[in-house]
């Protein structure tokens, strides 16, 4: 099968053949249909400290994927050859306190799928049956490929009671969005976002966000303060992953209101906490990844409620073979969802 192999210590990756891998007792083996890049896959693909410090060469990389299952583990009939499956990236011990819990989406011995195990930049995969959620028939495989960040959105939004409320998201990138359009969705009155690069901050305006903004050009502060009548946002979700950007976006929140933090830092943040935290009396949300299975069910009753379309979010498709070409434009921040077709 053609795999996509990082194997050098180097920016770039390796197109290459390999065998079909085989599966254990508890795995399916299915065959890709499609797999989207996700910001994990650029910093793996640039080699840059993030990757270095976490990935054991060589790795076929990948893990946001819908695929049919053509194999199955004698552990997992609940599954069957045909089935149609999109992938939980974490995968769980289900043995540590938190997996038996329900938090087994915060697994204390936790693997993720294309990171610390053979992912699926691949015509075929090892899905582990814990990790396999069926797809329904209404939802496509390009759309399937991105439920796994469409959960994400889900999730962070979840944290919080939008109805009614106005909310800030700063990040306009493929979940920044899916987030604006989950609020919305929840009834938010009004929905804000918050990127730099003009592309994406169009599309969130296509996608249906009430009003954006570009940092290089307003002080957002000041204009989600005249939207609240000097009030502040009730809710502000920050997906930027951009340390910087923290003190400036809690300076839009009102007292008393929430702050949910998704994006992931490259170091410590320095955070005014009296300030923009204590003196607020602010509620702090953590968010990583989807909560098994309930940030499913969601994300799937908004796809099929006909209310939401995500399909403008993936803005480039590619065959595998055109690897570079898909992560450099991943990587350019100039649109939304890149999604390999195999």
């Amino acid at each position: 099968m053609k795999a996509l192999i990082k194997d050098k210590p180097v920016r770039g990756a390796t197109l290459t053949d390999r065998p079909i891998p085989k599966i254990g007792d508890n795995d399916l083996l299915v065959k890709v249909r499609a797999a989207a890049v996700c910001g994990t896959d650029i910093h793996i693909y640039q080699w840059n400290e993030y990757a270095s410090s976490r990935i054991k060469l060589p790795l076929l990389f990948g893990h946001e994927y819908a695929a049919d299952v053509v194999e199955v583990g004698k552990n997992a009939g609940h599954f069957k050859k045909g089935d149609r499956v999109a992938a939980e990236t974490h995968i769980p011990c289900g043995h540590c306190f938190q997996c038996t819990t329900g938090l087994q989406h915060i697994c204390r011995d936790m693997q993720i799928i294309g990171v610390h195990t053979d992912g699926a930049f691949a015509e075929y995969s090892v899905l582990p049956a814990v990790c396999a959620w069926k797809l329904d028939p209404g939802i496509s495989y390009e759309i399937g490929s991105t439920m796994e960040p469409f959960g994400i959105g889900v999730h962070a939004v979840s944290k919080t009671k939008p109805a009614g409320k106005k909310v800030v998201v700063y990040g306009c990138g493929p979940i920044g969005i899916y987030a604006q359009m989950v609020a919305k969705f929840s009834g938010a009155e009004c929905v804000i976002g918050v990127d730099v690069a003009k592309e994406r901050l169009s599309l969130a305006k296509q996608m249906g966000t009430d009003v954006v903004f570009n940092p290089k050009e307003v002080s957002v502060a000041d204009e989600v303060n005249k939207i609240t009548k000097g009030f502040g946002a009730d809710i502000v979700i920050e997906l930027t992953g951009n340390k910087n950007v923290v003190n400036d976006a809690s300076k839009c929140l009102r007292r008393g209101g929430d702050m949910v933090l998704v994006g992931l830092y490259s170091g410590s943040v320095e955070w005014d906490l009296v300030n923009n935290v204590i003196y607020k009396e602010a509620n702090v949300f953590g968010v990583t990844g989807r909560i098994m299975w309930d940030s499913w069910w969601t994300a799937q009753g908004i796809l099929l409620s006909g209310k939401v379309d995500v399909t403008p979010v993936i803005t480039h498709t590619f065959k595998l073979d055109d690897y570079d070409q898909a992560i450099q434009t991943a990587e350019s921040a100039s649109g939304g969802k890149v999604v390999f077709k195999l």
